[in-house]
């Protein structure tokens, strides 16, 4: 791999035999053993990854959000953190970091969020739940549950068949 392709803070923990592809950008962050992080992933500060997660390709993972272990994000997740965002005051001055709230999210262990789902600020994801692919998900999910859509919503509960959960 060529270094140059890997931006990794001084101030990032990583665990034994965790895989960074290509051109990824970690500051401020930790990441659990055997965790595998795909090209193309921002993981910001202050995020913390549990071990044996597989963060794909084109992902974001913002402040606040939690990775608990075994959990799979797919390609193109967007996790968001501020649920009033805005670049400016009413006066028209820049806001800094004392200028919003960092809403946390956790996502369980076991849980599976699907390619290009969004993932807004404050919810908690619950253990094995799945989200399908594409989908907004606006409120917290249960353990188990599958949920899919804009917003996301429940279509099932209880164990995944095929996937060992």
């Amino acid at each position: 791999m060529d270094s140059h392709s890997l931006r990794i803070a001084p101030d990032v923990r990583l665990g034994k035999d965790v895989v960074l592809h290509g051109f990824v950008n970690l500051y401020g962050c930790e990441i659990g053993d055997g965790t595998q992080i795909g090209c193309f992933v921002e993981i910001q500060k202050g995020v913390k990854i549990g071990a044996r997660c597989k963060i794909s390709t084109h992902s974001f993972l913002c402040e606040g959000v939690t990775l608990e272990d075994e959990v799979f994000v797919g390609h193109g997740v967007m996790f968001g953190n501020d649920r009033y965002p805005k670049a400016a005051s009413a006066d028209g001055e820049m806001l800094g970091d004392g200028d919003w709230k960092c809403l946390p999210t956790l996502v369980k262990k076991g849980a599976s969020i699907g390619s290009g789902s969004a993932i807004l600020g404050g919810l908690v994801i619950g253990e094995n739940a799945m989200i399908g692919a594409g989908s907004v998900v606006t409120r917290d999910v249960a353990p188990n549950a599958v949920v899919a859509g804009n917003p996301a919503k429940p279509i099932s509960f209880g164990t995944q068949e095929g996937s060992g959960k």
